[in-house]
């Protein structure tokens, strides 16, 4: 969370590929694409992340976190016709 102590030192990974898994490459890539063709700002996007419950954020991976942020605000500014069921 933003600005919050008491979580330790930042452990910085060393080695590591950028990407963990192909999904994390995609909801990049997909995040990149939407800021650049305006659907929303990097304000936006940043506040959305950090929406998430407490709970959720702290128990999500990186890209979980952008992953929730896109949707939110896919759904938000209907990009999408996201219909239940």
């Amino acid at each position: 969370m933003g600005g919050q102590h008491g979580f330790g030192s930042l452990q910085i990974e060393s080695g590591e590929p950028p990407f963990h898994h192909e999904w994390e490459a995609r909801v990049f890539a997909l995040n990149r694409f939407m800021l650049r063709s305006g659907r929303y700002t990097l304000d936006e996007f940043r506040a959305a992340v950090e929406s998430m419950p407490p709970a959720e954020y702290l128990a999500a991976s990186y890209y979980e976190r952008w992953l929730h942020g896109i949707e939110r605000l896919v759904r938000e500014k209907g990009v999408l016709d996201v219909r239940p069921g």
